[in-house]
């Protein structure tokens, strides 16, 4: 089968092995798979991975259980052991043997075939098509927020919350955010992308164009960059919330006296879950179709992590399927 590959220096679509289904594994035919952030620093170094990338996927599975055959899924990405006191917890993403799709261990979903255990397997409501429930992964990732916030409807509605970062991921956050109830300022640097939340309602700033003139309760920093954390620090209210979603490659230095002093609370946040974001999707409660750029077949992938890496470009989905 064809597939896009890194080797650690280069991207290119080479034949691969097709991969076969053990116990508890099925074969899903890719369809679409968007090419993340992470991918792209992947392919920077980040991991240190080689081998198939990609774990934003949408396909069909064609081996595996009957039950399971024939139907239109959506994967997660994290491939635990089931049995340690992790996964016991429903905490398959940190299970310390873990291999995950196209990050670490696990090939991924650049390819015209992908092997994923059963278990990480959701169906995808029929109303929801393909381009839509591609997203179903990073949408995920913007609903941990809430899991690892467990406030309830009233207490979201007094939150203040700043999105730093208007990438795909920062656009969804923002919108599961101000979903939730909270008060949103989101702020990027493209205003055509900045657009797409204000259309929702949600208030936006160009970054750099005036102070923020207050201070936060929740600041989510989802720039994918290296200065971003150090922005929301200064953005964040004494003993208030900030979440790190950015994923960078390379070394950082960082002053962690402020957050001695004002108490902040930090926390990293990472994969989170399917249900929740199928449910928005089919109720077409989070607008990801506007966040598509361009569409590229798998032959074209390197291709498309160039497209990726343009400033302000949105998501670029790989078109797998033969």
């Amino acid at each position: 089968m064809r597939a896009l590959t890194w080797d650690g220096s280069r991207l290119a679509v080479s034949d691969r092995p097709e991969p076969e289904a053990g116990e508890g594994e099925a074969i899903v035919s890719v369809s679409l798979a968007g090419v993340c952030n992470t991918d792209l620093e992947i392919a920077r170094g980040y991991m240190g991975f080689t081998g198939v990338l990609g774990h934003e996927v949408v396909g069909v599975v064609t081996e595996g259980p009957d039950s399971w055959r024939g139907r239109r899924v959506v994967s997660e990405i994290n491939f635990a052991c089931g049995s340690c006191p992790s996964c016991r917890q429903g905490l398959g993403r940190h299970c310390p043997t873990r291999r995950v799709m196209g990050i670490l261990d696990a090939d991924g979903a650049f390819a015209e075939r992908v092997r994923v255990p059963v278990a990480n397997l959701h169906a995808v409501p029929d109303g929801v098509d393909d381009a839509r429930a591609v997203f179903a992964e990073p949408l995920a990732a913007a609903f941990e927020i809430l899991e690892q916030l467990p406030l309830g409807p009233s207490e979201w509605r007094d939150q203040r919350a700043l999105v730093l970062g208007d990438g795909k991921l920062g656009l969804l956050v923002a919108q599961v955010l101000a979903r939730a109830g909270a008060r949103v300022l989101a702020v990027g640097r493209h205003p055509e992308k900045l657009a797409l939340l204000a259309r929702r309602g949600i208030e936006t700033r160009l970054q750099g164009d005036a102070e923020l003139g207050t201070k936060f309760d929740l600041c989510v920093d989802a720039t994918g960059s290296s200065g971003g954390f150090e922005t929301a620090v200064t953005a964040t209210r004494p003993r208030g919330c900030l979440v790190l979603k950015s994923t960078v490659a390379g070394q950082h230095a960082i002053d962690l006296a402020p957050i001695v002093i004002d108490e902040i609370q930090v926390l990293g946040s990472r994969c989170g879950p399917f249900a929740p974001a199928l449910e928005a999707l089919a109720a077409d409660e989070i607008d990801v179709a506007s966040l598509v750029e361009e569409r590229l077949p798998l032959a074209r992938g390197p291709e498309a992590f160039e497209r990726a890496r343009r400033r302000g470009a949105r998501k670029i989905l790989i078109e797998c399927g033969s």
